[in-house]
């Protein structure tokens, strides 16, 4: 970046830890020039639920005191952690006063993972109301989206894509039950990574969602998002390399009946399609079997997730919004009736892993939205109904991941005519996130987008 003469805001998380391991900088130094622009822009952005400023100053020095910081792979790294995961010393906000729980004692185990990697949590980032909706908004404000400030971050994972694409931090966390990383990572232009079950501790409510929910990593490059998936994954560093010759299916269909891509992203799909076609690869239709009882499962288990986490906590119904409410009794009844099952999710499971053998694909390719994301504000208060139907028409693509288990990653690949961007999701079968980012890493080479929006 032409800036980092003056300022580390910008630098990638790659960039950063060289040079604070190196000496070149100090993290006090880095952490500093990021809490200065968050101050600079959060006010426009409403990214963060906290920020953690002389708290986040003081960690920073301590990376500084430390005697060896070469087996910091994040030395010195600004990042932000979603807040529905403990971050000791914090209340746990799940996106709403009334479901907030109390200061945690210590932190979750991805936390944990990146503050040993050398990582400074500067603050914790907003999201929708217990992570429910695909838009981040409530009684305080709207999260907005850096490259067009009417427009929504997406969610759940809305403060983190909004704080990474406005260069308040180089990557930040998020977890993922329905999409809530690749959602706010298509809308806001953003690397967005969701592991497969089981890769990295999940530990949030009841079961995770029963299996859907996933931690993950937002990143504005493939680099920094292979590099923040290791330390989530508690692996060492892994160097991406090009994969042989694969074959790719490709699919526009949505998995709800009546939703269509719109022309925007369509064309991504298809520009991502020559890219690794002229990058030696093949692509072939390959089309997955959505069905009805496969929504259905999936809606099931969104509600009986929310009625569940709900009942643990304790949460006072009176006091959340009225769209969270409904969703929290319809969550109730599917729970009681015994209508979430995990025999319908495992059997999409199985399906989707012997849809890429029977279809001879080693990844599919599909949109990461239907449409352009909708505007920042009026969710939070907006009927149930309209809630769902803003979400399932303009994000379809990404929950029945959630539902097989399988890991997925959203890579920018454009922008639409309005100036946002635009990208596409790839899907593998179990254990190919390496492969997922080598993928994306080729399309980054051949198609390099714009990384921040500075607001």
């Amino acid at each position: 970046m032409d800036n980092l003469a003056t300022t580390w805001v910008g630098a990638t998380a790659k960039q950063i830890s060289r040079a604070v391991r190196r000496g070149d900088t100090s993290a006090t130094q880095v952490v500093a020039d990021h809490l200065e622009q968050i101050a600079i822009s959060e006010p426009s952005l409403t990214a963060f639920r906290v920020v953690r400023g002389g708290e986040a100053i003081v960690e920073a020095e301590k990376v500084d005191e430390q005697e060896d910081l070469a087996n910091l792979p994040l030395a010195g790294v600004p990042v932000a952690v979603k807040e529905n995961t403990p971050v000791a010393g914090l209340p746990t906000w799940h996106g709403s006063a009334a479901a907030r729980t109390p200061v945690a004692e210590e932190d979750h185990e991805v936390v944990r993972r990146l503050r040993g990697a050398g990582a400074v949590v500067v603050g914790v980032t907003r999201m929708p109301e217990m992570g429910l909706w695909g838009t981040t908004d409530g009684p305080d404000g709207a999260t907005r989206n850096p490259w067009s400030l009417d427009r929504t971050a997406g969610g759940s994972s809305g403060g983190s894509a909004a704080a990474v694409a406005a260069g308040l931090v180089p990557i930040a966390h998020g977890n993922d039950g329905l999409g809530s990383i690749r959602i706010p990572a298509a809308c806001c232009g953003l690397v967005g990574l969701k592991p497969g079950r089981g890769v990295v501790p999940c530990d949030l409510g009841i079961d995770g969602w029963f299996g859907l929910v996933e931690h993950g990593i937002l990143a504005t490059t493939v680099g920094d998002a292979a590099l923040g998936f290791s330390v989530l994954a508690g692996r060492s560093p892994a160097k991406l390399t090009p994969p042989g010759k694969l074959r790719v299916g490709v699919s526009l269909r949505s998995p709800i009946r009546g939703v269509r891509p719109d022309e925007p992203n369509r064309g991504a799909v298809a520009t991502a399609a020559r890219l690794l076609v002229d990058a030696g690869h093949d692509t072939v239709t390959a089309e997955p079997a959505y069905s009805t009882a496969v929504g259905i499962a999936g809606l099931l288990t969104w509600f009986g997730a929310a009625y569940r986490d709900a009942e643990a906590a304790g949460t006072d119904l009176r006091a959340v919004q009225p769209r969270t409410r409904r969703h929290i009794r319809i969550g109730k009844i599917a729970w009681q009736r015994g209508w979430v099952r995990p025999a319908q999710r495992e059997a999409w499971r199985e399906q989707s892993i012997k849809f890429f053998e029977d279809r001879n694909v080693d990844v599919l390719l599909t949109p990461a939205l239907a449409a352009t994301p909708p505007p920042a504000d009026g969710h939070a208060n907006g009927r149930w109904h309209r809630n769902m139907l803003d979400n399932m028409r303009y994000a379809p693509y990404a929950a029945p991941w959630n539902v097989a288990g399988l890991p997925a990653i959203v890579v920018p690949v454009g922008s639409r005519p309005d100036g946002l961007p635009v990208g596409v999701q790839l899907v593998g079968p179990p254990d190919s996130e390496l492969l997922l980012l080598s993928i994306a890493g080729l399309l980054e080479v051949a198609n390099p987008w714009p990384r921040h929006a500075f607001v």
